[in-house]
């Protein structure tokens, strides 16, 4: 089960009031690449900057937690209003640990949101943290991308008709 969400998304803007209340969640570990922007790219994708003032008058806590560097995340976070912690080092826990301690909340109470499943999604399930695997909002011609979702494919099938569509 380490490589499998709890939950499989579209994409980050499909989490929504009514998601967020059936599942008790009041603090959101989000991802950067490919969750809330193109890997690479300094500004959010479309809808993002909208649906995070929603999560926030909802009163949800949110925190970026990237295995980029400080480089990259700082410009994007703090254009979005996000904290974050960079250097996450995940699928190790450390940079989802510290996320949790920043926000003050309850593993029980979090999702990890992201794109990747041996990152995002391995980080979350090693904490013993519900996950949120949504799909890319672009898919990377990199070989090392490619390769990466090739072998994502062996752990985890994505039948598409099992996608949670909002």
């Amino acid at each position: 089960m380490l490589f499998k969400p709890t939950f499989w998304l579209p994409s980050v803007l499909a989490i929504d009031e009514d998601f967020l209340r059936r599942n008790r969640v009041r603090a959101l570990v989000l991802d950067m690449d490919n969750t809330l922007a193109m890997h690479g790219n300094p500004a959010a994708e479309e809808g993002i900057p909208e649906w995070l003032d929603k999560m926030r008058a909802l009163g949800i806590k949110m925190r970026v937690v990237s295995n980029n560097t400080n480089k990259r995340v700082t410009p994007l976070a703090e254009m979005l209003g996000l904290e974050f912690t960079a250097n996450g080092a995940k699928p190790l826990t450390f940079g989802v640990n510290c996320a949790i301690k920043a926000m003050g909340v309850k593993k029980s109470e979090t999702l990890v949101v992201g794109d990747q499943i041996f990152t995002d999604v391995m980080a979350g399930n090693l904490a013993g943290i519900r996950t949120v695997l949504v799909e890319p909002f672009h898919l990377e011609n990199t070989w090392t991308f490619r390769l990466k979702r090739r072998v994502e494919s062996l752990v985890f099938h994505r039948n598409y008709d099992d996608l949670e569509l909002k």
